[in-house]
């Protein structure tokens, strides 16, 4: 049945690839069906892992053909070890093909996935992507396990770190940011890529931001809200998709038939594979699916090709065939699809191709790699607070106390999920400052507190064996003294606090998210002793920060920036880059609001201020958020103007023009990201208040104005109705225009078929 499915497939494609067919199909006829399954088959030898189980005997299946891909192992003279196995000792020569979680920079770190998107800077972005891919093929790899693309509206969930917030449009344009950077013009360059998309689907949706847990939610949700990203990187051309480990409707999503072939290969046209996540198909068994038997050949069915580290394929699928339980056809497929991507990559021409030991000294962490990682970490940061300028700081004639427990580190710079990044070549923050400073100033430093003294905590966090937090042998007390010491004789007191690495990413949700205890009673007495606070707040994810917005004169949320982190702080909290980072993801108040999001739905008794009683509303807290999605201040100030349209009355495909004037009314010159948001307030089903559709991003210096104008089509106007059709209806429409999703002019317009 092979063959007639080869034809079918030759039929409707280009002639590029109906060469690859051809090829693909003669192997496939010199392969027994063990090597077909063992292709199946990707494998990690326990460098980097992420579960408890690591594979063994990997050397001998690789030169039986058992083994398809390996993943977590990086450096050419071992990649090229193991290439070596399978193409000089197989009997059919076949390459691997050879993954690694290249999340945010590969040896070169950038800020995390939710920090790049604060940037609102797409170029950016794919630059990051680019430059790690040029490090990840320069030792080896060829595939990566990257972009995660999950929205997520649940600050407890540890990965929200990993992805670009809260909004489905937005970040539709990461995803395909991300996709082209990583691979590039084509994938058989030697300095590209083949992204994988992950995790397939609606991970985000996690019930009570707790890892691994259920989601549950309607079929308008998911095609509204969260599948949109994904969607947007497979029209990028995405060459791979991980399944998630979540239920989609009930049934798994590495199980589910409907999700990976229906909808993400017939409805989205996508051609590339599908690998499970880590042990993912073994892990159906505990959703209550069977055993292990069982769960493989229902995977296999609905779409799955590749079987991460759980070997279930490689096990059982034989089994499976001949009690006739799954296929040839369907195990054919599979081979099929995993044998394309590395014909796509080049492997069959030069199964060395990324293995190349000058490139591993030359490619690697050089010079411009590292000004990239420091001006996208700039880009990152978010001014939360600045109240009476205190930010930017004096380059010379200040005496700053640097502050914090994160403040001297250098191993927390890099945040969650590096693998093969080097945390002892990161620059901290203490350093950063120094090099801004020089002998022009006095700078004191004082730990002041641990990450945390919660023992059950650290524990928690210092996972594997990992000594990722500790606790200092001197006492708190005698830590705070300190702090509070040089906060007394310094003119500003800069503290560095926050999340630590391991505090955010896989695995670890927080039920508290606000700032540790032990660093919260630091922040308290260094308030108590009235010099100007400026906090530099190190996080994974939004955080609960009522205090602090109250307390402290300044808030600059850096994330997790990278490599250059302490350079990159030191320049924007001493003016040389006016920072210009909007929020993708909503602070709230308290974890009592969560899930918190702008773009949610009005109700039958919505809130609108006031004390009052039976309306949407908590009686103890405000409905609003700390932080809005789109929230970010500058240095300088912005000042709009009303929003002009070119008509108020519309038909069909006419385009709608939305015009702001916007001016630079401080005195630095600084970026401003305008945004384009439109509400829908009349239409078949309840829509979202409020929807991003656009943004520009402009610079302007003191005194100067720019016209923005956004071009708006019918195309802006759509979503998907009660019967998932995705289309407009005519009627009244608002469009706003501002600096943030709350702060905006609106004007409205009506628009007919």
């Amino acid at each position: 049945m092979a063959l007639p499915l080869s034809k079918a497939f030759a039929q409707k494609v280009t002639p590029a690839d109906a060469k690859m067919d051809a090829f693909v199909s003669g192997l496939m006829k010199k392969m027994t069906v063990d090597e077909k399954i063992g292709q199946l088959n990707l494998v990690t030898v326990g460098r980097a892992t992420t579960g408890a189980v690591v594979n063994s005997n990997v050397e001998a299946g690789i030169k039986n053909g058992n083994i398809g891909g390996v993943f977590g192992v990086w450096g050419t003279e071992y990649v090229q070890k193991i290439q070596d196995l399978a193409v000089k000792n197989s009997r059919l020569h076949i390459p691997l093909i050879f993954g690694l979680d290249v999340i945010h920079g590969h040896r070169t770190i950038f800020p995390i996935p939710l920090g790049m998107s604060a940037t609102w800077d797409m170029g950016l972005i794919q630059e990051s992507a680019q430059i790690a891919a040029k490090e990840a093929t320069a030792e080896g790899l060829n595939w990566v396990f990257s972009p995660m693309v999950d929205i997520a509206r649940d600050p407890r969930w540890g990965r929200i770190s990993e992805g670009s917030g809260e909004d489905p449009w937005y970040g539709g344009q990461v995803a395909a940011a991300m996709v082209k950077g990583y691979q590039g013009s084509s994938m058989t360059n030697a300095d590209a890529v083949m992204a994988c998309v992950k995790h397939f689907a609606l991970y985000g949706g996690a019930e009570a931001g707790r890892e691994y847990n259920t989601v549950d939610m309607s079929r308008i949700k998911m095609y509204q809200d969260y599948l949109p990203p994904y969607k947007a990187a497979v029209d990028a051309g995405a060459g791979s998709f991980m399944s998630s480990f979540n239920t989609v409707d009930g049934i798994p999503a590495t199980g589910n038939k409907w999700l990976l072939t229906d909808l993400l290969r017939k409805q989205w046209g996508f051609k590339g594979f599908v690998v499970s996540d880590y042990t993912a198909v073994n892990e159906m068994s505990n959703h209550g699916l069977g055993d292990l038997q069982t769960v493989s050949a229902l995977a296999l069915k609905a779409g799955l090709d590749m079987d991460m580290v759980g070997e279930g394929f490689l096990k059982t699928l034989k089994k499976s065939l001949k009690e006739g339980k799954v296929t040839q056809a369907e195990i054919d497929i599979a081979c099929r699809r995993v044998l394309e991507a590395k014909y796509k990559l080049g492997l069959f021409n030069n199964p060395y191709k990324s293995i190349d030991p000058e490139r591993e000294k030359t490619d690697v962490m050089t010079p411009a790699n590292l000004q990239a990682s420091r001006k996208i970490a700039e880009h990152s940061f978010v001014l939360l607070k600045n109240a009476n300028q205190v930010l930017p700081l004096k380059k010379s004639g200040t005496k700053i106390a640097v502050v914090g427990p994160l403040a001297d580190d250098k191993r927390d710079m890099l945040g969650t999920w590096v693998v093969a990044g080097e945390w002892e070549k990161s620059v901290s923050v203490l350093e950063g400052i120094h090099h801004i400073v020089g002998n022009n100033g006095t700078v004191t430093y004082a730990k002041g507190s641990n990450i945390t003294e919660d023992t059950m905590f650290m524990n928690r966090l210092n996972y594997f064996g990992q000594q990722m937090v500790s606790i200092d042998k001197r006492s708190s007390d005698d830590m705070l003294n300190e702090a509070v010491k040089n906060a007394k004789d310094a003119d500003v007191v800069v503290a560095v606090v926050g999340e630590s690495q391991s505090m955010s990413g896989e695995s670890s949700s927080r039920s508290d998210i606000s700032i540790p205890e032990s660093q919260e009673r630091m922040l308290k007495a260094l308030a108590k002793t009235g010099k100007p606070l400026v906090i530099v707040l190190f996080n994974g994810r939004p955080l609960t920060l009522t205090w602090e917005d109250e307390h402290a004169d300044a808030i600059l949320d850096v994330w997790a920036p990278g490599t250059e982190a302490g350079n990159a702080v030191a320049e924007v909290l001493f003016g040389n880059y006016n920072p210009a980072g909007k929020l993708t993801a909503t602070f709230p108040r308290s974890v009592g609001q969560i899930p918190i999001y702008y773009n949610h739905k009005n109700t039958g008794r919505p809130y609108s201020g006031g004390p009052t009683k039976f309306k949407s509303n908590y009686l103890d807290i405000s409905n609003d958020p700390l932080y809005p999605f789109g929230y970010g201040l500058s240095y300088t100030t912005f000042s709009y103007s009303d929003v002009k349209l070119n008509k108020t009355n519309l038909k069909g495909n006419e385009t709608l023009t939305a015009t702001v004037t916007v001016t630079n009314t401080g005195k630095y010159e600084g970026e401003e990201v305008v945004q384009l948001y439109v509400s829908d307030p009349v239409a078949s089903i309840s829509r979202s208040v409020q929807e991003l559709k656009n943004f520009k991003k402009i610079n302007l210096k003191p005194g100067e104005k720019q016209d923005v104008t956004f071009n708006i089509t019918p195309a802006d106007l759509k979503f998907y109705n009660s019967r998932l059709q995705y289309d407009w209806e005519p009627g009244e429409f608002i469009i706003r225009v501002g600096t943030s999703s709350v702060d905006t002019h609106m004007a409205k317009v009506n628009w007919s078929k």
